[in-house]
């Protein structure tokens, strides 16, 4: 009989140490609620500001030609979105991508019209300047050790003066208009470019989460040491993200060069904020507190949105610039906020 009564004793504090006394147990609703306004509130947030701004426009929002000139937009913004994740995914920090995207397509646009050579030598010879400054990245940074953000700041102005220097700094035109149909092509509505980008950013999602090489992208950016503890070759990844990344910039100034008949390489600068803003304001959405490409997708379309709805308030240049700016500051300290709470 004692036996019985210890015995239950026992069980009911165990039982009882098991559930917090005064915090009552949330039910699964609200769990699986809280689950995905964590990580989808940017889509709810996006939500809000178009309903915003089809009450506040005078003419009000046709939301689905709205939706179109949104998406249908020729920016590289996701492609070279996409670059940046990847090689702030292992812990790396890259300026260069956007004076790679320049020389690509300011050295694809020079070669076929001031040079006359035939498109698919153009295209191989812009992707490959391209991957060689990821290369020069790759050997300073990684082999060398040499501080990424002086690397790439250095390499990148040597890429802009190439780029100068092909093209007689001047603006390339005169692409053969049936190349455009590689970037503008109508596909369900919406020109290829998107189509590049949203099977891009799919392909790169599972890779980085469902494969051995995403599992090791995500070692080597938490802890290289660890990670080097665990049988991952950290050199190689941080390596390949240098030149995957590269690869990518000079494959968007490639196309959307097709895309508008030439290309101006003093204009590849102004991506440089709005691709950053995109990025780190991607680690709120789908995987809080990491660089992740699904996330930056969303954030990119949602800063496009933004900028759409100021342009139809008749806003200039400025205030897309304070926008901008604004968002990248708040971005990069709510992800940082994000990226404490998932560590701890």
């Amino acid at each position: 009989m004692n036996t019985t009564s210890r015995t239950d004793t026992t069980t009911s504090d165990t039982v009882s140490s098991r559930v917090p006394v005064g915090r009552p147990r949330r039910s699964t609703w609200a769990r699986s609620g809280s689950y995905v306004l964590q990580r989808y509130s940017l889509v709810v947030l996006w939500a809000l500001m178009v309903a915003l701004f089809a009450l506040l426009l005078p003419q009000g929002l046709d939301l689905g030609q709205a939706g179109r000139a949104v998406l249908g937009q020729q920016t590289p913004v996701v492609f070279l979105g996409l670059a940046t994740v990847i090689t702030l995914a292992v812990g790396e920090f890259d300026l260069s991508f956007v004076w790679i995207y320049g020389l690509a397509g300011t050295l694809f646009s020079s070669l076929v019209v001031l040079h006359g050579w035939p498109v698919l030598a153009a295209v191989l010879a812009a992707l490959a300047a391209a991957v060689v400054v990821g290369l020069l990245n790759a050997v300073f940074v990684v082999l060398i050790g040499v501080n990424s953000i002086v690397v790439t700041l250095g390499t990148g102005s040597v890429a802009y003066g190439a780029a100068l220097l092909v093209s007689n700094q001047a603006n390339v035109s005169g692409l053969d208009p049936a190349l455009s149909q590689i970037s503008v092509a109508p596909i369900l509505g919406l020109p290829a470019v998107f189509w590049y980008g949203v099977i891009l950013v799919a392909l790169t999602a599972y890779i980085m989460s469902a494969t051995p090489l995403g599992r090791a992208m995500l070692f080597v950016g938490a802890n290289r040491g660890v990670a080097r503890l665990a049988g991952i070759s950290v050199t190689r990844v941080r390596f390949g993200a240098y030149l995957v990344s590269a690869l990518l910039c000079g494959l968007i100034g490639v196309i959307l060069a097709c895309g508008i008949g030439g290309f101006q390489v003093s204009t590849s600068q102004v991506q440089l904020l709005p691709v950053f803003a995109a990025v780190f304001l991607g680690t709120v959405a789908v995987v809080p507190g990491r660089f992740n490409p699904v996330g930056m997708i969303i954030a990119a379309y949602f800063l496009l949105t933004g900028v759409f709805g100021l342009q139809l308030f008749g806003a200039t240049g400025w205030v897309t610039n304070i926008f901008y700016g604004c968002v990248l500051v708040a971005a990069v300290t709510i992800s940082l906020v994000a990226q404490r709470r998932s560590r701890g």
